[in-house]
């Protein structure tokens, strides 16, 4: 299976090794200049590369000051996003950042019989989604209670699945029932083609802000 996320580093060997710290994502030395131009990239950079929404983060070293393994590593896990990204005050950077703004959001109770089940399924179907929906995972915890109130859920309610539409503000929750890969794809469709507008919104209004 391919990496979900492939960073391209041009940096010294010390700063690899910091790097690797983040051990679950692939890592690479580039210093061919022309792959530089192809990727607007004009001197040392720390480039991250995502697959969930085909985007590019850059951390230009000449505007860095000094790159330490803690500085290095928050930067890679403030800017990664997986096929399914666990929603997290640190996460909600990239995700909150990203040109993509419909969420698919899966809100699960970790403990769960299902829990695994759900996520892998889910995962799988993400990259059909790519450019059009990040899909995150939202622990039913204190942490998120906020997140849940948005759509009037409590971790008494999990596992459900719901949409969030950043530009619009607007936020949906598919109705009750097995949360299968066809019922998933089908609701996913359903906002892609509009048909959502119409269906009776998921909580009370809310001022927009962040989940």
């Amino acid at each position: 299976m391919a990496p979900l996320l492939s960073p391209l580093l041009s940096l010294s060997a010390s700063v690899i090794a910091e790097a690797k710290s983040v051990k679950h994502i692939p890592v690479a030395l580039c210093s061919d200049k022309e792959a530089w131009a192809k990727l607007s990239i004009a001197s040392d950079t720390v480039a991250i590369f995502r697959k969930a929404d085909n985007h590019q983060d850059n951390l230009q070293l000449s505007e860095t000051k000094k790159v330490e393994a803690d500085g290095l590593a928050r930067f890679i896990t403030m800017n990664e996003l997986r096929y399914i990204t666990e929603y997290n005050q640190v996460t909600a950077v990239g995700l909150f950042q990203s040109e993509v703004k419909a969420q698919l959001l899966l809100f699960i109770n970790r403990g769960s019989g299902d829990y695994k089940v759900l996520k892998d399924r889910l995962g799988a179907l993400a990259p059909e989604f790519v450019g059009k929906f990040l899909f995150v995972l939202v622990h039913g915890v204190k942490s998120n209670e906020k997140s849940l109130g948005y759509l009037s859920l409590t971790s008494r309610d999990l596992p459900r699945v719901g949409i969030y539409d950043g530009d619009s503000d607007m936020k949906w929750l598919m109705p009750e029932g097995e949360i299968s890969t066809e019922r998933v794809w089908e609701f996913c469709q359903s906002f892609i083609q509009g048909d959502l507008k119409e269906v009776k919104q998921a909580g009370e209004p809310h001022p927009k802000t962040e989940l």
